[in-house]
């Protein structure tokens, strides 16, 4: 398998108030924010338009689980379903089932170090 990881499609934290976390970052940083977080676009090597997305999640979500982090990463990645697959030959912890969405695939694994990951075969024209 050649690609795994493109880039990074996300950083998501916990945060005591996700909205003035928001508030803060647009004030203080200029982030175009929104309910989500905030959406960075970028350009890959071949020109096409990629985002990344920056969100807080309150601290008592259960999205991260069954990491006990206050964290979750989200990378890029090309063909999620085959890449899942040589995951687990390689003997990493898949977590739940793929879901797709109109603006791509989702799949979870976790690392060495208990962090669950979400990997993301995007779809970033859905955005534009």
């Amino acid at each position: 398998m050649k690609n795994r990881v493109t880039g990074i499609g996300g950083l998501f934290f916990k945060t005591k108030d996700p909205k003035a976390t928001k508030d803060w970052y647009k004030k203080h940083l200029g982030f175009n924010t929104d309910d989500y977080g905030c959406t960075f676009w970028w350009k890959d090597k071949e020109g096409n338009d990629c985002s990344t997305q920056w969100s807080p999640f309150s601290e008592d979500t259960k999205y991260y689980e069954p990491s006990k982090k206050d964290f979750m990463f989200n990378y890029r990645v090309e063909n999620l379903q085959e890449l899942l697959e040589v995951l687990k030959e390689e003997g990493v912890t898949v977590v739940g089932e793929v879901e797709e969405y109109e603006y791509g695939k989702f799949g979870w694994i976790i690392d060495n170090d208990g962090n669950k990951i979400e990997l993301w075969e995007p779809i970033d024209k859905a955005f534009l």
